[in-house]
């Protein structure tokens, strides 16, 4: 696989990535490399092609539209990225394929620190004791697939009274931090796992 692996070190402007992942995107179109990028963000909210009004909370926060799948959700400091960029026209051109691994990529790495986890086929992301731990959005053009998935490590959930992530209730999100009092090698061991199942799509 010829995949660049990229770790931004302090936190990104979300619009500047979105800028810059979406120019991947073309790129990609023409042939050139694939992307995996490692990253966080300043405290954004953002809502997806499938959010309602209803889900702020808050009126006073600032809420970016975006293209990808799901609902309203939060990015901020202490929670782990991954943003790609693949071509599923050299793989699968199954979605739900890409979809399932990425499941497995999270679930897997969660159980690294001993935390059993789950997918949902109802409620898109993954759970541990009925509370989400990790969000996936994903957006296709032309069998380009583009976004990715969030784990809440060791951000601040007070930030989701704002909003119902994804839908639901704020107080049904929990973090790595929230289940086991360790978080070491969070990138490693990420990347370990995730091309594993890159192979896969």
């Amino acid at each position: 696989m010829d995949i660049e692996f990229k770790i931004s070190k302090n936190p990104v402007n979300y619009k500047k990535a979105l800028q810059l992942l979406e120019k991947r995107v073309n790129h990609v179109k023409e042939g050139g490399r694939e992307l995996v990028w490692f990253l966080e963000h300043p405290k954004t909210y953002t809502a997806g092609i499938r959010s309602k009004k209803e889900e702020i909370l808050d009126e006073s926060i600032n809420v970016i539209k975006t293209n990808r799948g799901g609902k309203i959700t939060l990015h901020n400091p202490g929670q782990q990225i991954v943003y790609f960029v693949i071509n599923l026209n050299g793989r699968k051109k199954d979605i739900r394929n890409l979809v399932r691994q990425i499941e497995s990529v999270i679930i897997k790495f969660l159980k690294i620190y001993r935390i059993k986890s789950y997918a949902d086929k109802k409620d898109i992301g993954i759970w541990v004791k009925r509370k989400k731990i990790a969000a996936i959005g994903i957006k296709v053009s032309r069998w380009v697939a583009y976004h990715g998935f969030s784990i809440n490590i060791k951000n601040n959930l007070n930030d989701y009274k704002k909003i119902m992530p994804c839908g639901l209730d704020n107080r049904k999100v929990t973090s790595l931090k929230n289940e086991k009092k360790i978080h070491f090698g969070i990138k490693k061991n990420l990347k370990k796992v995730l091309f594993e199942h890159l192979s896969r799509v």
